[in-house]
């Protein structure tokens, strides 16, 4: 017999998963988090939620803000069964089910005032977000883009934003008009530097409407860099239904992810942290040699791969790794022009950390999919990829691989696999990349006009030459023998 999830059925849903070792009416908001989504949800979710269970600082609990249609969606499934969320930890040997509870509310989306509201709230001292690596509004060099027109409307309207950051810039500047302190600022996201990027981002949106403000929060408000890392695929029926089926559960959005998980984050907080070393979080004084290591080796490798599995029409993660061809391309890849340019990281050999990545990646149970990791390649490829590329390049080495990974993604926007089978597109920027790959075809070169995503690399003559001799085998030969040459040694000219 199955139970619809809500507080008043946790009893029942003990029967086949761990639930909450807490009252969730002893929690407190600490913490607004812009974007619900399943990251969240499997990643500071389950820190807090750790916390939480071992009976602290129940004052951190978080309230949902989102200013997205999707985060409505969420916000419409999580209310009808009390923000209580199922999460699912699959090894090659294990499936556990888990009931999460730190969170207490979230906020009406699209409703301005009410998330202003809530962060003027003297309670609430850190807002975090995982809005994705294409919700900071920067270009291929990570700069922050004030003329985007989302946040030029912002600063045209402060009292009445509608982005992310136009909602902090309103909700601190309605803090520092109560004598209110400000709260800290915090990525979740997969982005190099999320701290800076993201205080470039709130800085500058702030500049657009009051410059002077805009000085105060870089002076006065903390946004600590942090590395973020587990895999966690998006939930369809398939999930929903295998919960059902096997922990009697009734979810309307579970989170499905691996057991593994990592948190990395500078000990830097305006107004006070929950106690995260407790639970297996690593403060640092500098984050970046750990996020350097999981941003290229294990976020390059999403992105190597997705495009020559999409090509080959192999849909899961883990069959792409138990191909040989894609499998052995991502191993060179790593160990000749990934893994060399990262710098050293404490205590850590990154060539067992690309072992325990190739063992993640080849976990069956997660079923995470091509098309997740194809998607916002143009968000994407700037951060995971073509740093490693101008990194090589700016040492004098060559960037055989490299530029087949940038190969294959034009060869992927060209809309059909090797088969013949459409290609469905996920990205902002499909319909100038499909139109730019098209001509790639016949002009390599086409595809390499966008500054905003190749930037200095596509300067480079040893880069182009390297993409077009990709590129045209990749045409003439098919994605399996073009990494075939590659592996052989046989695709630079």
């Amino acid at each position: 017999m199955t139970c619809k999830l809500s507080l008043a059925t946790l009893s029942d849903v003990a029967r086949t998963a761990a639930i909450p070792g807490y009252d969730r009416a002893s929690l407190k908001a600490g913490i607004v988090h812009f974007g619900v989504g399943n990251f969240h949800r499997a990643h500071q979710a389950i820190y807090l939620d750790d916390l939480f269970n071992a009976g602290t600082d129940h004052n951190w609990a978080i309230v949902g803000a989102g200013v997205l249609p999707s985060d409505a969606a969420m916000r419409e499934k999580l209310a009808a069964q009390d923000f209580l969320t199922t999460v699912v930890e699959q090894d090659n040997n294990k499936t556990a089910a888990r009931v999460t509870a730190p969170m207490i509310d979230i906020l009406p989306v699209g409703d301005a005032a009410a998330i202003i509201a809530k962060l003027a709230d003297p309670e609430i001292r850190i807002v975090s977000m995982t809005i994705t690596e294409g919700g900071y509004f920067i270009d291929a060099s990570g700069t922050f883009n004030p003329t985007h027109p989302a946040i030029a409307a912002d600063g045209q309207n402060p009292n009445a934003p509608k982005t992310v950051f136009g909602l902090i810039v309103t909700g601190l500047k309605a803090r520092k008009d109560k004598g209110i302190g400000p709260f800290t600022v915090m990525s979740c996201d997969n982005i190099p530097h999320n701290g800076v990027v993201t205080a470039n981002a709130v800085v500058g949106t702030a500049a657009l409407s009051d410059p002077d403000f805009a000085d105060w929060i870089r002076a006065n408000v903390a946004f600590p860099n942090g590395m973020v890392d587990r895999i966690t695929p998006a939930t369809s029926q398939r999930e929903v239904d295998f919960l059902r089926d096997n922990f009697q559960i009734e979810d309307s959005w579970p989170v499905y992810c691996e057991e593994f998980k990592q948190w990395v984050l500078e000990d830097k907080f305006t107004a006070g942290r929950p106690a995260l070393e407790k639970v297996g979080v690593t403060f640092v004084p500098d984050v970046t040699p750990y996020e350097h290591m999981k941003i290229r080796i294990l976020n390059g490798g999403h992105a190597a791969i997705a495009y020559p599995a999409a090509l080959m029409d192999i849909h899961f993660v883990h069959d792409s790794m138990q191909d040989p061809l894609i499998r052995a391309f991502l191993a060179k890849l790593e160990k000749d022009e990934i893994i060399p340019i990262v710098p050293p990281v404490p205590n850590t050999s990154l060539t067992d950390y690309f072992a325990l990545i190739e063992h993640r990646l080849l976990n069956p149970k997660i079923g995470d999919t091509i098309p997740r990791l194809a998607q916002d390649g143009s968000n994407r490829q700037p951060k995971f990829i073509l740093p490693s590329t101008l990194d090589n390049l700016r040492q004098g080495r060559d960037v055989v691989g490299l530029a087949l990974v940038s190969a294959l993604w034009c060869r992927y926007f060209a809309g059909k696999s090797d088969s013949g089978k459409e290609i469905v597109f996920n990205d902002a920027s499909a319909e100038r990349l499909q139109a730019a790959a098209l001509k790639a075809k016949d002009d390599p070169s086409a595809f390499l006009v966008f500054d905003d995503i190749f930037g200095e690399v596509a300067k480079s003559e040893l880069f182009r030459k390297r993409f077009a001799y990709a590129l045209k085998t990749l045409w003439e030969k098919g994605t399996r023998e073009t990494l075939q040459l590659y592996l052989d040694g046989k695709l630079a000219v």
